[in-house]
């Protein structure tokens, strides 16, 4: 996580507590993992320049369909 800014980790942080929160309160274990998920996720695309920039940059055009998994 060290890509992030000191705002993206606080933001990490309080996105992470309100998700551990409702996970004690309402029983749902899966948001606090698509959390994580997301947050790794931005910090490997940071950890890279390359990447970063490729990812910043608009698109155009149709990609085709959405694939989906069960």
């Amino acid at each position: 996580m060290s890509a992030l800014t000191f705002d993206e980790l606080r933001a990490f942080t309080l996105e992470l507590v309100e998700a551990l929160s409702d996970a004690a309160e309402l029983d749902v274990d899966d948001t606090a993992q698509e959390v994580i998920a997301g947050w790794r996720a931005t910090a490997r695309i940071k950890a890279s320049r390359a990447e970063y920039a490729a990812a910043r940059k608009g698109t155009s055009g149709d990609f085709g369909p959405v694939r989906v998994s069960p």
